[in-house]
């Protein structure tokens, strides 16, 4: 993948989860800056999604741990580089183990 394909894909992601975050009833807060997207929780928690050009990766931490993903394009997501899990069905889980928000992300 070539950088201006990273970052597109990058900025996609981080386009459709504000899209899907406008879309959830809680009140939460995001934002985005410096290759960093931080969703913070009402209970206090965040989620922080960061890329990563030098290796081409999309890391995400959050309460459950630290993860990092290469795009797939055959599967048109992120892929986890350790257990090949995929981000979007990760995240929706994520977001309601941590935060209590029920959260579609397709």
């Amino acid at each position: 993948m070539s950088d201006p394909e990273y970052d597109a894909r990058v900025e996609d992601t981080y386009a459709a989860v504000e899209e899907a975050l406008d879309a959830v009833d809680d009140d939460l807060d995001y934002e985005t800056g410096g290759g960093v997207l931080t969703i913070t929780f009402t209970n206090g928690t965040s989620m922080v999604f960061s890329r990563q050009p030098p290796v081409r990766q999309l890391w995400l931490a959050c309460r459950s741990g630290g993860f990092h993903y290469e795009y797939d394009p055959d599967a048109g997501d992120w892929r986890n580089t350790r257990d090949g899990s995929l981000l979007r069905p990760f995240v929706v889980e994520q977001m309601r183990q941590q935060g209590g928000v029920k959260f579609a992300w397709q």
